[in-house]
């Protein structure tokens, strides 16, 4: 291989057992590209170069003496700016944060620290994450290494953008509606929005129980590495799951036949662009084809309560910013994310409590969907990658479609595992991302339905970005 940012973390670790190359090597040519193309991209906000040549060095001495800490020792790994690094600031990608360097690592961080990853870089996101795009007031906008003038998603954009683009095969994002599955699904990626808990969190998200923390990945191989390293419990999570004791890269190897799967083309009655529904109906024919019982499935919920219900549980989260920050403060804030705090202080105790009960509901339903099913099939989302520095696509009717993103929502409800895989590229040679889910704890049998899928159906990833123009 000619190109090490172009590797794996599971291909560097195979490289480094057999002393082909090294974690110093490596880290100094990932340094290079990001010198090179970062400053169009923007994915990186921090890039601790020193630190992360050091621990290169530590991690090739450990190489050397076969005594490598987990096969992730001395893989890049760059952090979302939402999740605490020590010694970096928590910018949260706003104008009106400290930015005192934060005291300690958050468990994700902490975790691949002790497998030997090098936290290298931290990634962008739109402020607070709070909207499915990645641009804010203090970072500008970041952009998709496919088409450098579309959005890579958000509010993990940051992190999907570096790993497309090669700075770092693995990231740290995080997932409150869908922050991990949408910037996956815009550049190419596996991305997995574990079963609330499973990978534990700290300090606790502005919007609570829908937050999640997770792997970010071009395969699923290298998220099941991450997820043997991050899925551990951590006291400082009061949510955080006992110890399942499940080796995720077992675990995904194995088939598929007589599985149950539902296909979901629609939520409701929203716009679906007509080539991500046709590249997924052909994924789950794929499903067939590997001896799954797949059929159609109408959604257990109702797709404009449970939406209404999101954005109460959102909002209602997001006003809290109006109280941490002083009033002459707020015009610093992204507009979007201004009003959507404004629109938070309208909603009554009534209002929240009834959003909770739909949401005990909805999670019930989903319950109940996934006895009759083994996996759920979606689009992950209904659009292809639109222009960056916009917070939603033009729709047909010229004004903002403000339903582009119906399908991962559900799952920050009701908690339950869903990754996005990609499932081919557009005419326009934009990837698209097939959304998998499953009941509760099921994490494992996600993971092994997208390796076996990402097998029948591989994405051939070119080296990006294929222009800087």
């Amino acid at each position: 291989m000619t190109d090490l940012t172009q590797a794996t973390a599971a291909e560097l670790g195979k490289l480094y057992a057999k002393g082909k190359t090294s974690p110093t090597e490596v880290m100094k040519a990932v340094l290079k590209r990001a010198e090179a193309i970062n400053p169009r991209l923007n994915a990186l906000c921090v890039i601790d170069a020193e630190p992360a040549l050091a621990a290169a060095k530590a991690s090739e001495k450990r190489w050397m003496k076969e005594e490598p800490l987990s096969p992730l020792d001395g893989v890049p790994v760059s952090i979302k700016e939402l999740v605490r690094v020590k010694g970096w600031p928590a910018s949260m990608g706003s104008k009106l944060t400290d930015k005192t360097p934060a005291e300690a690592d958050a468990p994700a961080v902490a975790r691949l620290r002790e497998a030997g990853a090098i936290v290298f870089a931290q990634s962008t996101s739109s402020e607070y994450g709070h909207k499915g795009v990645t641009d804010s007031p203090l970072h500008g906008i970041t952009r998709n290494p496919w088409k450098m003038d579309r959005t890579p998603g958000g509010s993990s954009g940051g992190a999907g953008a570096a790993v497309a683009a090669g700075l770092g095969p693995i990231a740290i994002g995080t997932d409150g509606g869908g922050s991990i599955r949408l910037p996956s699904s815009f550049t190419g990626l596996v991305g997995l929005k574990a079963t609330f808990g499973r990978i534990p969190a700290w300090p606790p998200s502005l919007t609570g129980e829908l937050s999640n923390t997770g792997p970010m990945c071009r395969t699923v191989l290298d998220t099941a590495l991450m997820m043997n390293a991050i899925a551990k419990p951590d006291l400082r999570d009061g949510w955080s799951l006992p110890a399942d004791d499940v080796d995720y890269v077992k675990a995904i190897k194995g088939k598929l036949k007589k599985c149950r799967i539902a296909f979901i083309l629609r939520m409701g009655d929203h716009p679906l662009d007509i080539e991500v529904a046709a590249m997924v109906t052909k994924a789950a024919k794929r499903f067939e084809a590997m001896g799954c019982t797949v059929e159609e499935a109408v959604p257990p919920t109702n797709y404009r309560e449970t939406g209404r219900t999101f954005v109460v549980h959102w909002l209602s989260a997001l006003q809290r910013l109006l109280q941490l920050y002083p009033a002459d403060r707020h015009d610093q804030f992204d507009a979007s994310l201004l009003a959507g705090a404004q629109a938070g202080l309208k909603y009554t105790l009534q209002d929240v409590v009834d959003a909770q009960v739909t949401r005990r509901e909805a999670t019930i339903a989903w319950n109940a969907f996934f006895e009759k099913y083994d996996l759920l099939l979606t689009p992950t989302l209904a659009v292809q990658p639109f222009e960056a520095g916009q917070n939603a696509p033009i729709g047909a009717d010229g004004k903002p479609n403000q339903q582009w993103s119906p399908y991962t929502f559900q799952f920050n409800l009701s908690r339950h595992p869903a990754v996005s895989v990609p499932c081919g590229l557009s005419r326009d040679g934009l990837p698209v991302g097939l959304q998998i889910a499953s009941g509760h704890y099921k994490d494992a049998l996600v993971l092994r339905a997208a390796a076996r899928y990402a097998e029948a159906d591989p994405l051939e990833f070119p080296t990006l970005p294929e222009t800087m123009k």
